[in-house]
């Protein structure tokens, strides 16, 4: 059963292509994320499903409700937490959750089972302005007043951008309880290293869909052998191996530079040869294992 269906979303801003034929399909009860970097069109499919704006063409629909034509109903059913903290700082945690509740025409009491996991993180300051809470904090805020009406579908843009490494950890495991209750849950991301996290991703760019798989399929779909390299000048070992026209993509990641190679003739011996030429001492290069991130600027480059 589909969750969440979207066929052809186009969207513009103008002359700027915010959604360009976006189609794809969520399953009940799923963890599905839409990964890429700022600007990708994240927040404006999110708006667009949570019935917040308007496609120029295209359709979609959520717990088989048209965004268009059922909007209410949508409303009603969804829970929907925006990339940037909208809760009212002036007021309580407490007082924020009894606002979203009463909107809802619930009670705190009432869905309390729901939220419980992520409340007791921030119970102990439910009489404090959510001004006053740290990000984290506010995230859990801001998580427990969308969830405080038991969704059937959640959206979640960005979530974890903006907070500690801790509190994303374990804003993570609480979405991974939360799938356990049946919700399904599409969220966003700028942080390739949460796409594993997900039970399927679709990976983003200008506006665009460049592949949509789980993130092992993703991963397995890499055709070229990568290769993690490093000497003592990092810095100029990255301009010298982009320099190299046998060399294919080249970008730093860590403590190495991921490299692969347009052709296997020219080999990774060559490559070493060519670096030592170009006067690098304790040259280290070491097959790896390919990231999402690695196949987002592989795939990127391709479109």
């Amino acid at each position: 059963m589909k969750s969440i269906t979207a066929e052809n979303i186009k969207r513009n801003y103008g002359k700027v292509e915010a959604l360009i034929d976006i189609s794809f399909d969520v399953n009940k009860g799923e963890i599905f994320g839409i990964i890429g970097p700022d600007g990708a069109g994240k927040t404006t499919l999110f708006r667009i499903l949570t019935t917040l704006l308007l496609p120029d063409s295209g359709s979609a629909t959520v717990d088989g409700f048209d965004v268009i034509k059922d909007y209410k109903s949508i409303r009603k059913n969804v829970g929907y937490m925006p990339g940037r903290f909208s809760l009212y700082q002036d007021l309580t945690v407490e007082e924020n959750l009894k606002i979203f509740a009463s909107v809802f025409e619930t009670t705190l009491e009432e869905n309390y089972h729901i939220i419980k996991d992520i409340y007791q993180h921030i119970e102990p300051f439910n009489k404090r302005r959510a001004a006053a809470l740290s990000g984290g904090m506010k995230q859990k805020l801001a998580l427990c007043c969308a969830l405080i009406h038991k969704p059937s579908v959640l959206f979640l843009d960005e979530p974890t951008t903006g907070i500690d490494p801790v509190s994303r950890k374990e804003l993570w495991v609480m979405l991974k309880n939360l799938k356990q209750l049946g919700i399904t849950i599409l969220v966003s991301t700028p942080y390739m290293d949460e796409a594993s996290l997900c039970d399927r991703i679709a990976l983003i760019q200008k506006g665009k869909f460049l592949n949509i798989d789980s993130p092992k399929n993703i991963v397995e779909q890499f055709q070229k052998k990568m290769w993690g390299i490093k000497s003592k000048n990092m810095s100029k070992l990255l301009n010298d191996l982009r320099a190299n026209p046998e060399v294919n993509t080249c970008y730093a990641f860590g403590e190495t530079h991921h490299v692969t190679l347009l052709n296997e003739k020219f080999t990774i011996d060559n490559v070493k040869k060519y670096i030592e030429n170009k006067g690098h001492n304790d040259v280290s290069i070491t097959e790896i294992a390919p990231t999402i991130e690695d196949c987002f600027i592989e795939l990127a480059k391709e479109k």
